[in-house]
């Protein structure tokens, strides 16, 4: 059985950095459920500035792309259900972004309906344009957190959020795990 929740805190880490690719998931440092608020708005593309114009004179925008995007650098294990994971987030838009904090929960279950198994957040600061932010977190759970993603049927679901002073941006993404 102790196999089973080793597999199943493998795997939570891997899927999360598909998630992240998706949008934003710094995977800051959690404490379990705490208290704090935890922002949500649907997320929007940003248009992009840049323009093409062919040979007849026709002018094109390039398609719009999300505000920020989101890499897992690396994932290391620090004991039976901990992972150190590295992650970069870069702000894709060709403005300053100002007060950036990343928030993340981990549901167990499909939907947000289930039990938060894990949550952090994460003040970056001021990113600007083009730049990234690169960081490393604990992600640990506890064994009674992975038993209820296994009562889940092995379904967990990841909200992130990025959290600027001009916009709010929610990714989230369902993974079974196990």
């Amino acid at each position: 059985m102790e196999g089973k929740f080793i597999i199943v805190i493998a795997l939570l880490v891997a899927i999360g950095g598909g998630v992240a690719v998706v949008g934003g998931d710094l995977l800051p440092g959690g404490d379990g459920a705490s208290a704090e608020p935890f922002p949500t708005q649907t997320a929007t593309a940003t248009p992009s500035t840049e323009t093409a114009t062919d040979g007849n004179g026709t002018t094109a925008t390039a398609t719009p792309r999300p505000p920020f995007g989101f890499a897992i650098e690396n994932i290391e294990n620090c004991g039976q259900t901990c992972r150190d994971v590295t992650s970069t987030l870069r702000n894709q838009q060709d403005t300053t972004a100002e007060d950036v904090t990343v928030y993340t929960r981990i549901f167990a279950g499909q939907g947000t309906d289930g039990d938060v198994v894990w949550q952090g957040n994460e003040s970056v600061g001021t990113l600007g344009a083009g730049e990234s932010y690169t960081t490393t977190r604990q992600v640990e759970l506890s064994f009674s957190e992975a038993l209820k993603i296994q009562n889940d049927d092995g379904w967990i679901t990841v909200q992130t959020t990025v959290e600027t002073a001009d916009q709010t941006v929610t990714f989230s993404d369902e993974r079974q795990v196990a």
